[in-house]
């Protein structure tokens, strides 16, 4: 069991994930983000110390879990380190020698591989632990874990994996988790798209969306996204739990690996078509149910609180 772990992304999952540690026992040792502000509320909250460094995050910490946005955020926190740290060049990997990076961000399978690769040069060890659930798993350790990398680095964080999920399945080396959750969130990225023209057609037609979606519920419409969206997509109730910007990157993901087999997927690219079309309109930080402000007749979405 590690003594000290650190956060490296503190946004609505990466702090909950450490509220949770924090929670079970560990020692949440140092909290990292671009937002600093954020950063230093989380640390004051649990007992962290915010740090202003990548490395002073590896230095104070055995394990460091990481949250962030999108490839270039991931190649950017891992970039290779050279001979000591400068005020330009930071990076998690500076004496990282016995440490375990945990990585959760829904990113590219390749980049996963790439950070392993940088991660063993510095004597290092990575875990991809790939999430398939929202906000309130994060806070309840109840997340759905796919995890990749090497077996015997997965079963030496097993424990705090274990504190922050319900289930825990290893998929195989690194990468392949990651290939995984973009299968996934594909899926649901189609199944929502497709509930919200359902209910859309449904509303314009003139029939009860409450009556609608009970049948829905007992017929081949039924579907875990039919649950948690669509009386949100109902009631225009688009709180975010999984935005609409992370949809549209998530189908880009599984759709690149599309193209690397040369399969066409229609129903992936008409997806993120809409999901594009969100962050066209300046609702990428709607929740994904949004969507359906873009199929239900007669609506005007309007941008989120405080955008311009």
């Amino acid at each position: 069991m590690a003594k000290k772990i650190g956060f490296v992304g503190v946004g609505r999952m990466g702090a909950n994930m450490a509220r949770r540690l924090k929670d079970s026992s560990y020692k949440v040792s140092a909290v990292y983000d671009l937002n600093s502000i954020a950063a230093e509320s989380l640390a004051k909250e649990i007992g962290a110390e915010p740090c202003n460094r990548l490395d002073e995050v590896t230095k104070k910490s055995d394990v460091v879990i990481t949250v962030v946005t999108d490839d270039k955020a991931m190649d950017k926190i891992f970039s290779k380190p050279k001979a000591k740290p400068t005020p330009r060049h930071d990076s998690l990997l500076y004496d990282a020698k016995g440490k375990v990076f945990i990585n959760c961000a829904t990113i590219s399978p390749k980049t996963h591989v790439i950070v392993e690769e940088r991660a063993k040069e510095a004597l290092a060890g990575t875990v991809e632990a790939c999430m398939a659930s929202s906000i309130p798993q994060a806070r309840e350790g109840t997340l759905y874990l796919m995890c990749g990398g090497e077996k015997k680095t997965v079963q030496r964080v097993r424990p705090i994996l274990t504190k922050l999920s319900s289930s825990l399945r290893y998929i195989g080396p690194a990468g392949s988790a990651a290939e995984v959750k973009a299968l996934v969130n594909m899926v649901m990225n189609i199944n929502t798209a497709g509930l919200a023209e359902g209910l859309g057609l449904g509303a314009a037609l003139g029939h009860d969306l409450d009556m609608l979606r009970e049948v829905f519920s007992q017929t081949g419409a039924n579907s875990r996204v039919l649950e948690t969206d669509g009386e949100d997509m109902q009631k225009r109730d688009h709180e975010c739990y999984f935005s609409a910007a992370h949809a549209a990157k998530d189908s880009g993901i599984a759709l690149a690996l599309g193209k690397q087999r040369k399969l066409n997927l229609p129903l992936a690219m008409a997806t993120k078509a809409q999901y594009d079309a969100m962050v066209a309109l300046g609702l990428g930080e709607y929740d994904k149910s949004g969507v359906a402000e873009l199929t239900f007749k007669g609506r005007k979405p309007k941008k989120p609180a405080g955008k311009k």
